[in-house]
């Protein structure tokens, strides 16, 4: 490469470029190994050109094409390089063709091939493909974020008006958006006979999601950034502004027409999908107004029945990054999901004959369901029941998790927070702010709960009632826990609430989150061909009425969203909108979790010792061939490795077979191969039974030793037989330290080798 004209500023060397999926088991996760390039070729510091793959000499440069390829491709390259020292093979994705070359093609080759295939022949177009980006110090981009920039800029130099960017809730759209108009407004992208600067809108439609990318993210353009409130100022380069704080309303002709049409070189339109390019929306005439403007929408939805009118405006994505894709590569935070159903949720609810409200009014005789709770009418049984569970379940998990709780109105959020509020007494009256309701009529005062919520160091608040305000645009690194209360029938709303949860924070132990389901909304959106990113795991649970938990793991198929949710109008002045019905009685009945596995996909099979079993079956074709690996430490190790990489927890999977005391070797054969199952306790005796002439091998203190360590293996499992700890434990410990038990057995190897064969023997049938 250097001989070729590559210089070491060119060339990344080792570069990983995912963070490896995480794995979610039973109550730890791991993360998979992260995907490497051997190298990365970069023609300048912010524009990669070419993956190589190396191998050793002894094998063929072949052998690395594929992963080439496969790199290459997930990186957005168009050049694949396989060496192994001796010769080099291309694969040209702009032709399709393979070739094996004497040297390596050098920068400028490169460079001009890919200008020739992508039609690049202005030099000033060239010059600001390639412009730098800004360099946060430690936070270098991620692949999927500089393929977001450049697909874009790539876009608005080629003349494309309006732009489309589709990347998943926690992937960075704020940074890529700064990153687009830093690289645009300091290559002047604008300019032909003005020598100014681009004139940049930022539009969203809530404050806090132009706030925070104004304050922070953009914060290095300086002097150039501006708010638009009341006036329209015109000194500046780069505004933000809320669509409401410019539109055209009742009592407004419009602050937007007073900048002249053509005033703007770039709008950029956050969340575009809630709404900004629907048809009959005025905020649609904004955009329309400013027509001239390039026009960049982004959005964290793919393509979907409740938003199509946001790809008829901006057209197909130049790129997406999708939710399934983050968690594959370990961005995003993969989830659980835990479908939670009240027995009125389950068979619906009817008012006895003449039954009244709160407020004395004859409720309307007729059978209510979920879709209606909260809307036309609210159960005190129902919120107290919901909020009973969510109390037990962070009680059996974390307290301190934060919570985010979606509730069906801003009156239902308030009956929540009081239920939680009283429910978790023994935490507020130490910390009022434990539970908050956090909506926009609250005013300051939610923004003040917003900003602590969202403060990765501050503890409180924990519990959030909400009801539209955290759909979107709100960053919480640490939220554990997505609670939906109220019914959701549009994929879009959906994806916004459960992004809330899909930061990853390594270093504060948020590797994962759950959502808490209590409608059956959520499970249903699970069922459509279309959605990209499933739960990572399936069981069922019942709770009875004294809250004893029946666990039964099962998957269930679930009917499609409707497309319009209930609701009531309220036609008489000054009475309460829905009836409000206090007393009787509520409890849940069934509790269902959900998963991915280890290809991020559901677990489709009926019972989750099936599937574990469809996966033993996948790596061993017999008994006798998962024996052979099993006796041996080492390979004992890999495949348990291998089994949690597939998200199966050998722990989880004795407890859910019934036999907790069984070695887990037997339960795989069991459930794969439908071998009898033995307890541990079966195999060590049978062990002393029928290999006495391995045990009278050794002296007196020795036989003992090895008697213990089998009785650690009977109490605790196969990790007792390979860890070395366990002689340091008493009754072992009692025959001296490790050295000094070493020389019963006539020498560390000797010890080491007499284990190693108890374990084989273990086996044995």
């Amino acid at each position: 490469m250097h001989s070729a004209g590559w210089t070491e500023d060119q060339i990344s060397r080792e570069k990983t470029f995912t963070d490896g999926r995480i794995v979610v088991l039973e109550n730890k996760c791991r993360r998979r190994q992260q995907k490497r390039a051997d190298y990365i070729l970069r023609y300048r510091r912010d524009f990669m050109m070419a993956v190589v793959e190396a191998k050793s000499a002894n094998k063929s440069a072949a052998a690395g094409l594929p992963q080439a390829k496969e790199y290459a491709q997930t990186l957005g390259l168009k050049f694949a390089y396989a060496t192994n020292g001796k010769e080099i093979i291309e694969h040209n994705f702009f032709t399709g063709k393979e070739k094996r070359l004497e040297r390596f093609p050098s920068p400028d080759e490169l460079w001009n091939r890919l200008r020739t295939a992508e039609g690049i022949k202005d030099d000033l177009f060239a010059e600001r493909v390639l412009a730098p980006g800004y360099r946060v110090p430690g936070k270098p981009p991620r692949y999927y974020q500089e393929i977001a920039i450049h697909r874009v800029i790539k876009a608005v130099l080629s003349g494309k008006k309006r732009v489309l960017l589709t990347m998943a809730t926690g992937t960075g759209k704020t940074f890529v958006a700064f990153q687009i108009v830093w690289r645009l407004w300091n290559s002047r992208w604008n300019r032909t006979g003005e020598y100014r600067k681009p004139r940049v809108l930022y539009l969203a439609d809530r404050n806090i999601l132009v706030d925070d990318p104004k304050d922070k993210v953009f914060a290095p353009l300086g002097d150039a950034r501006h708010k638009i409130k009341g006036e329209a100022d015109k000194s500046r380069e780069v505004y933000f502004a809320t669509y409401q704080s410019i539109a055209r309303d009742e009592r407004r002709p419009g602050l937007f027409k007073e900048y002249p049409r053509d005033f703007f070189d770039l709008i950029i339109v956050d969340e575009c999908h809630r709404g900004s390019a629907r048809d009959e929306n005025n905020w649609r005439e904004i955009l329309q107004y400013f027509s001239p403007a390039y026009q960049l929408g982004m959005t964290a939805t793919p393509l979907r029945r409740d938003n199509r009118a946001t790809y008829r405006y901006f057209g197909n994505p130049v790129y997406l990054y999708s939710l399934s894709q983050g968690i594959q590569d370990g961005f995003l935070a993969p989830y659980r999901v835990r479908r939670v159903v009240s027995n009125v949720d389950a068979e619906g609810w009817r008012p006895t004959k003449d039954q009244i409200d709160r407020y004395k009014r004859i409720i309307p005789d007729k059978l209510y369901e979920t879709p209606e709770f909260e809307r036309i009418i609210s159960l005190t049984a129902r919120s107290e029941a919901v909020a009973k569970h969510l109390t037990n379940y962070l009680r059996e998990t974390d307290r301190w998790a934060k919570t985010i709780i979606f509730c069906v109105d801003i009156d239902h959020a308030h009956i929540m927070r009081s239920i939680l509020n009283n429910l978790n007494s023994d935490l507020t009256q130490k910390k009022p702010e434990y539970v908050v309701r956090i909506v926009s009529e609250d005013g300051d005062v939610a923004r003040g709960h917003l900003d602590k919520f969202m403060d990765i160091e501050t503890e409180v608040p924990v519990l959030v009632t909400t009801s539209q305000l955290l759909t979107t645009g709100v960053d919480v690194p640490l939220c554990k826990n997505i609670v939906l209360l109220r019914n959701i029938n549009s994929m879009t709303d959906f994806k916004q609430m459960i992004g809330r949860g899909t930061r990853v924070r390594d270093d504060y132990g948020k590797l994962f989150f759950t959502i808490l389901d209590y409608t059956g909304s959520a499970t249903k959106l699970f069922a459509d061909p279309d959605f990209d990113g499933d739960p990572a795991h399936l069981t069922e649970e019942e709770i009875d009425a004294e809250g004893k938990l029946l666990k039964e793991w099962t998957f269930r198929p679930f009917e499609e969203p409707e497309d319009e949710e209930p609701s009531i109008s309220d036609d008489s002045e000054g009475e309460p909108s829905k009836y409000y019905v206090d007393g009787g009685s509520v409890e849940i009945v069934t509790d269902t979790v959900y998963d991915l596995d280890e290809d991020g996909k559901r677990i489709r099979a009926i019972s989750y010792t099936e599937y574990a079993g469809k996966e033993v079956r996948s790596m061993f074709t017999s008994t006798a061939e998962l024996r052979s690996k099993w006796s041996e430490a080492e390979q004992r190790e890999a495949i348990i490795e291998s089994l949690e990489d597939r998200g199966i927890s050998l722990e989880q999977l004795l407890r859910v077979s019934g036999v907790p005391g069984a070695d887990p070797f037997d339960v795989l054969c069991n459930i794969a191969f439908n071998a009898p199952i033995r307890s541990r306790r079966e195999r060590a005796e049978r062990l002393r039974k029928e290999e006495k002439e391995f045990f009278n091998r050794f002296r007196p203190e020795a036989r003992n030793i090895l008697s213990e360590i089998l009785e650690k293996y009977i109490d605790f499992g196969t990790t007792q037989l390979n860890d070395v700890n366990v002689l340091k434990i008493p009754p072992i410990s009692s025959y001296g330290n490790v050295l000094e038990i070493a020389t019963f057995f006539g020498g560390p190897d000797e010890l080491k080798s007499s284990l190693d064969e108890l374990q084989n023997l273990l086996y044995v049938t």
